[in-house]
């Protein structure tokens, strides 16, 4: 009886693993945010951000939206700076049985125009 009572908690534990996961897209490459137009800038330093949404039982969201303007806008406020250059975008899943995540990353170089 015992060895059946194993066996099942681990077939419970392997559908439990399996029903979790990880998804990565990639999202692109920018030169930047907006125009530079031969504009003087001074470079603040890199900044990555994420913007995050997460769903219930992978269906029914329970935060804000996730967007790239966001996640662009956090990246430029975390130096303080103007604009971002350089601009890279990943989105990615996570998977659990009870919850997910949707995130879209930014990543890039916060200029300041003079």
């Amino acid at each position: 009886m015992k060895s059946i009572l194993s066996i099942c908690l681990v077939l419970i534990c392997l559908l439990l693993i399996s029903l979790s996961g990880c998804a990565m897209i990639p999202g692109g490459v920018a030169p930047s945010n907006t125009p530079i137009n031969g504009r003087s800038y001074t470079e603040l330093g890199y900044a990555k951000e994420t913007d995050s949404r997460f769903y219930l039982l992978g269906l029914l969201p329970i935060s804000g939206p996730n967007t790239i303007r966001d996640a662009i806008d956090e990246a430029i406020d975390s130096k303080h700076g103007d604009a971002l250059i350089n601009i890279t975008v990943e989105t990615y899943g996570q998977y659990w049985i009870l919850w997910s995540r949707v995130a879209t990353r930014v990543e890039g170089n916060v200029i300041r125009f003079h």
